[in-house]
């Protein structure tokens, strides 16, 4: 039986066409990689990849949440361990540099370690439980909305000069908003199966610098309730404009398909750091009240917050 073998132009064709192929397959990948686009993160026009694992020049360690401790919190009051840490770095322009977001349960809860150049930068770090992280792009201007959710919220601010030497930073966060607990004593008609409540005075965004509210926002809440519940309560945050002001609140039984079948308006005391109790029977025979109901000063008990009022309607 005879062989058939290639002469060197032959053999040297062949091997040229395979490394053509190679060639060919490299691009194509290559090619195909550079297409797909990376999937960041995006919580309130927040585009910073979370998680605390660079290794960095500053870490920062949240040590109490008002008067009281984090660790102390995260180890037995669980249901008082705000849900999100947003820890955000900009320049002394304003313009935001880097941002660390973690969620209760990740493994450095409350620590966070980045890297920066030697400089001065302002540090903006907020502890919350809304649904998502706020858009944090303007620190005199953060800004959470009625879909992300208002909760109570906690904040630390300061300006940060970085030289040779590492910084570990204890941190204390201060309350910044201030908490309507509205009450209903009686008990939900068989017809009422939501709450809305739409509140102005406050403010949905707040400014890092200062703390304090920074637009006339229209807050809302819609919660569903069970008809036949008894003692139902609603919390409604918000961020004063000043220490000391007061909400314009209107309180709306709905039924399933959206009527308003009792309605009332309130308007109430709120003060940064502080929890305003608004309590009575919701359901009474006039359903839809056209002016404004009383509310009379009670007795403060919880120690949670740093003042504490009740009133009954």
């Amino acid at each position: 039986m005879e062989a058939d073998f290639l002469d060197y132009d032959g053999w040297r064709n062949v091997r040229g066409m395979k490394v053509m192929r190679h060639l060919l397959t490299l691009l194509l990948i290559l090619c195909m990689a550079a297409c797909e686009k990376p999937v960041l993160e995006e919580e309130g026009e927040s585009k910073e990849t979370t998680g605390t694992k660079t290794k960095g020049n500053v870490t920062l360690n949240i040590r109490q949440l008002g008067a009281f401790s984090f660790q102390t919190i995260a180890d037995g009051q669980t249901d008082m361990m705000p849900t999100h840490l947003n820890a955000a770095i900009y320049d002394m322009s304003g313009n935001r540099l880097k941002q660390v977001n973690q969620k209760w349960g990740d493994t450095d809860y409350g620590t966070a370690t980045m890297r920066l150049d030697a400089g001065t930068y302002q540090l903006v770090i907020l502890a919350h439980s809304s649904e998502k992280n706020p858009a944090m792009t303007d620190l005199t201007k953060i800004q959470f909305n009625n879909s992300t959710g208002y909760t109570d919220t906690f904040l630390y601010y300061t300006t940060l000069t970085i030289g040779d030497e590492a910084l570990s930073l204890d941190l204390t966060l201060d309350r910044i908003g201030a908490l309507c607990r509205f009450m209903v004593s009686d008990t939900i008609p068989e017809e009422v199966t939501q709450m809305k409540f739409t509140y102005t005075g406050g403010s949905g965004h707040l400014n890092a610098q200062t703390g304090m509210g920074v637009t006339n926002s229209t807050q809302m809440l819609i919660a569903t309730v069970q008809p036949g519940q008894e003692y139902a309560t609603f919390d409604l945050y918000t961020f004063p404009q000043e220490e000391a002001g007061q909400i314009r609140l209107t309180a709306t039984a709905l039924d399933a398909v959206g009527n308003a079948l009792y309605e009332r308006k309130f308007e109430v005391p709120m003060q940064q750091d502080q929890i305003t109790w608004l309590s009575g029977n919701f359901f009474v025979d006039e359903k839809i009240s056209s002016g404004l109901w009383t509310a009379t000063p009670n007795i403060p008990l919880n120690k949670w917050w740093a003042r504490e009022v009740f009133f009954t309607y």
